[in-house]
């Protein structure tokens, strides 16, 4: 019996269940919604939810909107299947919230209102920079959209047992209906609080599952390595480096490219960096990354013990034949310490850990949904079509516009993305922050000799170098992990452009200010410098 028809077999007659659990979660997120939409009265409650969040509430939202079905389906698989190498993931991704902390959140909170486009505008020319912000924010929102939809239909189509294409489309679209209902009705009110109550039901869900696994093994962090070695058929290499990244130099240059995109990628992830807007002060912007990063830390923490309990408890071969990239380890995992997969026990943990993973993906698809249609709507449609001259109800009527938009574009790709290696789609979304956005933030905010043209040659250049060389490289084609397993036009051998493509942001902003004909606003760069430290003239 195959391990897809296992989970579907060992839920088959508890899945009232499973569908009562996502029923009850999405009724309730959006009567949180509706809740929140009631209390939004203008573009400051739509965009940054009235700027009234505490720092532990933004925190925890941070946390709900960062922690995405990536982390918890597919680094638990990631460690079930490479060992050492797949809990590299986790460390990346906690140290990307260093760099945040240190570089980003509290000059970005204090120098901008609603959008990454309103500290790039500030000392720059509007309509350029805020077309190429707008342009870079919706890329990379639309790029992670699509593989948090795609792993939505791929999670609840293997859960409720549907095998036919119309179904896993359906699946696809009401995903999609629901997201596109947070956003247009809640704001980023309603979009905040979903995030909270999904950052607590994953920590709760999580913290369940590894105090099972380690009860398992009698609280042995030694015993349950030596079993995952010993389960995993690869012995001592399991746990040591190299395993994934070390076969071949290839591998290693790979490995070094993923975790600078990992790292400096966060910095410039649009739905992260809009979080800064919603807290009163730069204090309570400080408070935030810290309890974000605490929260956030302890759940990758406990990750292994999703990873090494699945790789200790589950064969190799099942994990791999369920999903080749491990992605529903964690799933198995509960399963099997809740009894195996024909036993009560098991299917009910089976089905609150699924419910919890797809509340982990409504909740980040809200979070991204509302990012690009803010900056389609300020940045683009109010700053630049109608060059300022909007009111409060014209832009809010057009991020609501926007996310239907941007929704159905999200819900069309999803279809066509079911089959695709959601990995590297988010690979993708990281390379082009750290490539296109994060450049031009540190420049604007830190080099007063930056321009306009450096900026506009650091974001197109970014976002087209990470897009093609990924379009090119083993993620596409070539391999039977690819997108399209069966052709071969690849001819960079990255799986992630970060090594190439974010030096070239940067060398392209540097470059591109010492070329530029314009003389930079340093007076402009004064008062952002000011601005940006002490929050003197911030909203």
């Amino acid at each position: 019996m195959s391990p897809t028809i296992q989970l579907a077999a060992g839920t088959s007659e508890h899945r009232p269940l499973i569908i009562t659990l996502f029923s009850l979660f999405v009724v309730a997120t959006l009567v949180i919604t509706v809740w929140a939409g009631r209390q939004t009265k203008g573009a400051e409650d739509f965009y940054a939810g009235g700027r009234q969040f505490t720092g532990f509430q933004n925190g925890l939202a941070i946390s709900g909107d960062y922690m995405s079905a990536a982390s918890f389906l597919g680094i638990a698989g990631a460690i079930a299947i490479s060992g050492y190498d797949g809990f590299l993931y986790s460390i990346g991704f906690l140290v990307a919230w260093l760099v945040a902390l240190l570089l980003v959140a509290e000059p970005l909170r204090n120098s901008g209102r609603f959008t990454m486009g309103d500290v790039l505008a500030y000392r720059m020319r509007q309509r350029p920079i805020r077309t190429a912000a707008g342009t870079s924010t919706i890329v990379v929102s639309i790029f992670y959209l699509l593989a948090q939809m795609a792993g939505a239909g791929a999670l609840v189509s293997l859960l409720l047992g549907i095998t036919s294409e119309a179904g896993k489309i359906l699946i696809v679209v009401l995903v999609g209906i629901v997201m596109i209902l947070y956003v247009t009705i809640g704001g980023m009110k309603g979009t905040t609080w979903v995030q909270m109550v999904k950052a607590v039901l994953l920590i709760a869900g999580t913290l369940l599952i590894t105090f099972l696994v380690m009860l398992k093994f009698n609280f042995n962090i030694s015993t349950l390595l030596g079993e995952a070695a010993e389960h995993s058929g690869k012995g001592a290499a399991f746990l040591e480096p190299g395993l994934k990244y070390g076969a071949t130099a290839t591998s290693k240059i790979d490995f070094i490219s993923l975790g600078i995109a990992l790292v400096l990628g966060t910095a410039g992830l649009p739905h992260i960096l809009i979080r800064f807007y919603t807290v009163p002060t730069a204090q309570a912007a400080r408070k935030s990354v810290i309890w974000a990063i605490g929260i956030i830390g302890s759940f990758y923490l406990m990750t292994l013990a999703l990873g090494f309990g699945a790789a200790a408890l589950i064969d190799q071969k099942t994990i791999i034949e369920s999903n080749p990239a491990g992605n529903t380890a964690a799933l198995l995992v509960a399963q099997e310490i809740g009894g195996g997969a024909d036993s009560t026990g098991g299917a009910i943990l089976l089905a609150v850990i699924s419910a919890v993973a797809f509340a982990t993906i409504l909740a980040v698809v809200a979070g991204l949904t509302l990012a690009s249609s803010s900056s389609f709507a300020h940045d683009l449609y109010v700053n630049v079509i109608r060059k300022g001259k909007a009111s409060d109800k014209e832009e809010v009527r057009a991020a609501r516009y926007a996310a239907i938009g941007i929704g159905a574009v999200a819900i069309v790709l999803g279809v066509f993305a079911r089959g695709l290696n959601v990995a590297g789609l988010v690979a993708l979304a990281f390379a082009v922050a750290a490539s296109a956005n994060l450049p031009t933030i540190l420049y604007s905010l830190f080099w007063r000799r930056f321009t306009t043209q450096g900026a506009l040659w650091s974001v197109y250049g970014g976002l087209t170098s990470s897009v093609v060389l990924v379009l090119f490289s083993p993620v596409v084609s070539g391999k039977a992990t690819s997108m399209f397993p069966g052709v071969d036009f690849h001819w960079f051998p990255l799986e992630n452009p970060g090594l190439i493509s974010i030096p070239l942001g940067f060398l392209l902003g540097w470059v591109g200010s010492l070329l530029s004909k314009e003389e930079p606003d340093t007076g402009k760069y004064a008062e952002l410098e000011v601005r940006s430290l002490t929050g003197s003239g911030a909203v």
